[in-house]
């Protein structure tokens, strides 16, 4: 997939960038060889490849230094919520900001 010139200056556009047309032809550029590389990584063949939990493990035994997932501070919901102006069923209320 490459990108025109056109395109960059819609992307340029949407993100509010003003470019002159050398720093377009730049990032057209740019754009265009990440977009090759990432046409090759597709084209690989990887069937039967498990994935990964961590890029060392195609080399070296990685150990992941997980911790229990186990609550270490006291529920204090209703001491937080003693000075809110409004609660219901836990939660806060809050007005509308978003209409």
């Amino acid at each position: 997939m490459a990108l025109t010139p056109q395109d960059i200056g819609r992307i340029a556009h949407l993100a509010r960038l003003e470019l002159d047309p050398a720093e377009g032809e730049r990032m057209l550029t740019t754009i265009n060889d990440f977009f090759a590389i990432v046409e090759k990584m597709q084209a690989v063949d990887t069937t039967g490849v498990a994935p990964l939990a961590h890029p060392l493990a195609a080399v070296q035994p990685v150990a992941l230094r997980l911790q229990e997932d186990v609550a270490s501070e006291p529920n204090r919901r209703e001491d937080y919520q003693a000075n809110a102006p409004a609660v219901e069923r836990g939660l806060f209320l809050v007005p509308r900001v978003i209409e």
